[in-house]
């Protein structure tokens, strides 16, 4: 790719068009009466957060800052360190592409979110099997803090990163993919075991409906909401070229939509009459672009949507349930969302303005663009690969079937998790934030009674 192509395909990325998508979203119940107050709850009830990002290196930015914000937002809120469990890489506040080393900022307004962020598992630590082990208070496997709630307590997760069908992604090089049976399989065991008395999940990530859809029972006190539907991408917010645009020495997006979306919402509003319910639709009217969903996605419920999570106020699920929630950044949230970068297209938006933004001739442009004109190149190479694939193990019945809502991604999540696995082997790479759009391919070729040696043939 010549650089007048390369500025062209920047260009392009800019005025990206909005993704159309043809599953519906999930509304809640109507606006409730019933709040439960602070009075109500049980004397020993504790408050406990689970938050991860879950990818790595300087064009993912933005999960990190995400999770760092909400970190700041359950700390100022009264929550205490030995109750939030922290996931993250750890590697953007040092990073050479830091205009502000030592500071992470998630608003192009906002104030530094890392001061302070615990160190719980960074690294290669932030991988799969940590993440299900201290969802499911499973101290024995991780040596490190879990969520050791009990059967009074409540809980609040807060995942951050790219997806796929069925599919939530770690940072590379720390191992397999989350997968949405595996986070449900803890869930439902810990609700049997008496680990909480309510538990909220927030998913931002492609896909992330797909996690739930199908398989969160309604029954066992687990309220969630996810940034996109089970079949579309989230996007990315605060990013160059766009408006509102990061401060102008920021080559990455700063935030998700989604994730800033709820979060900028406490931080601006009254989270002691708020309810669950209510930010929700708040929400999703700016996820949405205000129902146009021109550069949006589909903000989604799953679980316990019944008025009861759901009915209660932000503050029983933020903080340490004893005080009102203190804010946490300064930046006020805008009304309605503006310009957006399809999620897996951010990684690339990144480096077309790092190579934007390299002074004529030196090195640091020459590599950012090897950089982008590589990332395109194994793009290329990859949805190959799947069309490939697709052509040797489905009939095109098969691939062009539509999982209605509420039919999981598929039934045989071993079948599923092997050829993934598979494909990985054969290709020479990882899947990543962008193949992952592909692995539904693979999910298909499973339901089709395919097997992961069917896989490695076709490749």
């Amino acid at each position: 790719m010549g650089r007048t192509a390369l500025a062209a395909a920047g260009a392009a990325m800019v005025a990206a068009a909005a993704m159309p998508t043809t599953q519906g979203s999930r509304f809640g119940p109507a606006v409730t009466d019933f709040l439960k107050s602070k009075a109500d709850a049980p004397a020993d009830q504790q408050h406990w957060a689970l938050l991860m990002a879950g990818s790595n290196s300087w064009g993912n930015y933005r999960h990190q800052a995400d999770v760092y914000h909400a970190y700041q937002i359950f700390k100022a809120a009264g929550l205490d360190d030995d109750h939030i469990i922290m996931f993250h890489s750890d590697d953007i506040a040092g990073n050479s592409e830091n205009p502000t080393p030592g500071q992470v900022i998630n608003n192009p307004n906002g104030t530094d979110v890392y001061a302070g962020v615990p160190k719980d598992y960074t690294g290669s630590d932030t991988n799969a099997a940590n993440f299900l082990a201290a969802l499911g208070g499973n101290t024995t496997s991780t040596g490190g803090k879990t969520l050791s709630s009990g059967a009074n307590d409540k809980v609040f997760v807060a995942f951050f990163d790219h997806g796929g069908p069925g599919i939530l992604g770690v940072p590379t090089g720390t191992g397999p993919y989350i997968y949405a049976n595996d986070v449900n399989d803890v869930l439902k065991a810990k609700a049997a075991a008496g680990g909480f008395s309510e538990l909220v999940f927030y998913i931002e990530a492609c896909e992330s409906g797909s996690i739930f859809d199908g398989l969160l029972p309604t029954d066992i006190n687990v309220y969630a909401t996810t940034a996109a539907n089970p079949t579309e991408s989230s996007w990315g917010y605060y990013c160059p070229g766009m408006t509102p645009a990061p401060p102008s020495e920021y080559n990455t997006c700063l935030g998700d939509l989604y994730a800033i979306s709820w979060m900028e919402n406490v931080d601006a509003s009254d989270t002691n009459t708020e309810t669950l319910n209510d930010q929700y639709k708040l929400v999703k009217d700016r996820v949405s672009q205000q129902g146009t969903y021109s550069q949006g996605s589909h903000v989604m419920q799953y679980g316990t949507v019944d008025g009861t999570i759901d009915g209660e106020v932000v503050d029983e699920f933020i903080g340490n349930g004893k005080t009102a929630t203190k804010k946490s950044v300064s930046a006020a949230p805008a009304t309605v969302a503006g310009g957006a970068v399809a999620q897996r297209d951010a990684d690339l938006h990144s480096m077309y303005y790092q190579y934007l933004n390299a002074e004529e001739g030196s090195e640091k442009k020459a590599k950012a663009f090897k950089a982008f004109t590589d990332e395109t190149n194994l793009r290329s190479a990859m949805d190959a690969a799947a069309d490939k694939l697709a052509k040797a193990l489905l009939t095109a019945e098969e691939l062009a079937y539509v999982r209605p809502e509420g039919e999981a991604v598929t039934a045989n999540w071993s079948c599923y998790k092997e050829s993934v696995a598979a494909f990985e082997t054969a290709f020479g790479q990882p899947l990543g934030q962008y193949g992952l759009k592909h692995a539904g391919i693979l999910a298909k070729a499973c339901n089709a009674g395919k097997t992961a040696a069917h896989v490695t043939a076709a490749l």
